[in-house]
């Protein structure tokens, strides 16, 4: 990716062309784990270079350090962003005749079961969120699909996913009477 040019007509300075390439592989090494684009986080610091031109402080002293320190405070700033914002998911039919030949009952009662999902998951902690709304997606992804949007490695989602699941059941209603003693309901 070239450096941006700003309107104001500020080019980067010739020291900072041969750090493309590290900006590059900086962005790239965080983007996963950030759950941001590499390109947008590139943006992001070309970006902040050029602010940072034009406030006053001029060029960075050692901008390899600079570079460096600029792609992991973005990369942090993508975490807390991805945190903060959920994407907005179309509301699914509620059956396969479609929502307009639907009982008006189980459709209410789907749609409240569903409400409750996602308002327990929006409780859960914050990599719990993340993992399980990866799952719930309707594309269905793998789990090497899901360990590559989290930043995680694949054998460890099966743990992460059992504890998840389990913080989730203790967050949701007992929607279903407990078994008592030998089986028999109560």
């Amino acid at each position: 990716m070239t450096p941006p040019v700003k309107k104001t007509g500020h080019t980067l300075p010739e020291p900072l062309g041969p750090l493309t390439a590290l900006l590059a592989a900086e962005s790239e090494a965080e983007a996963a784990a950030a759950g941001i684009d590499a390109a947008d986080l590139e943006q992001a610091v070309w970006l902040r270079l050029l602010e940072r031109l034009d406030d006053g402080p001029g060029m960075p002293r050692h901008p390899a350090d600079w570079l460096r320190r600029a792609v992991r405070a973005e990369a942090r700033r993508a975490r807390r962003t991805v945190v903060r914002e959920l994407p907005y998911t179309a509301q699914e039919p509620v059956s396969d005749a479609g929502p307009e030949r639907a009982e008006p009952e189980p459709a209410a009662l789907v749609a409240e079961r569903r409400r409750a999902l996602r308002t327990a998951v929006a409780r859960t902690p914050v990599h719990c969120r993340r993992l399980l709304t990866a799952m719930l997606s309707p594309t269905d992804p793998t789990y090497r699909e899901i360990a590559g949007e989290l930043g995680i490695s694949q054998g460890s989602l099966g743990p992460m996913r059992s504890r998840c699941l389990g913080c989730l059941r203790r967050m949701l209603p007992a929607e279903v009477a407990v078994p008592g003693h030998r089986g028999r309901e109560r």
